[in-house]
């Protein structure tokens, strides 16, 4: 199955839907205008959306599969995540963000929350556990 996500004027993946791949193969190829182009013709863009962009469900090629909310980054052929803090870098094979220090390595990670003040991890104060 050949996977597409709709991207609206400012590069944002409205929706992913799942298409043919026998008519990518037909027109064009994977992650080719003339497969993007074919699968209008399949299922029309909504009123928000400019353009279909062929997206892999298996990650192997543009970065990451897309989900709804990524950008597009045309110039780098990739969907990315927003960049939720000003210190972590675009990692441009998978087009996920990547923090200065890397998550602790303990079984409780979902409690911790990134302090971009301290530049490093902390434990999320809402919950209530001793980390040893």
């Amino acid at each position: 199955m050949a996977h597409f996500a709709e991207i609206d004027s400012n590069n944002r993946v409205l929706k992913v839907v799942v298409g043919c791949n026998d008519d990518v193969a037909k027109h064009g190829g994977d992650q080719s205008v003339e497969a993007e182009e074919n699968f209008k013709k399949t299922v029309p863009l909504s009123s928000n959306g400019v353009r279909w962009v062929q997206t892999s469900y298996n990650n192997n090629f543009r970065g990451h599969y897309a989900a709804i909310g990524d950008i597009f980054d045309s110039n780098l052929n990739i969907f990315k995540n927003e960049q939720p803090f000003p210190s972590w870098t675009l990692d441009t094979n998978t087009g996920r963000y990547i923090p200065p220090v890397p998550l602790p390595d303990t079984l409780f990670k979902r409690y911790f929350i990134w302090d971009e003040e301290l530049q490093n991890w902390k434990l999320d104060p809402q919950y209530d556990i001793t980390v040893e």
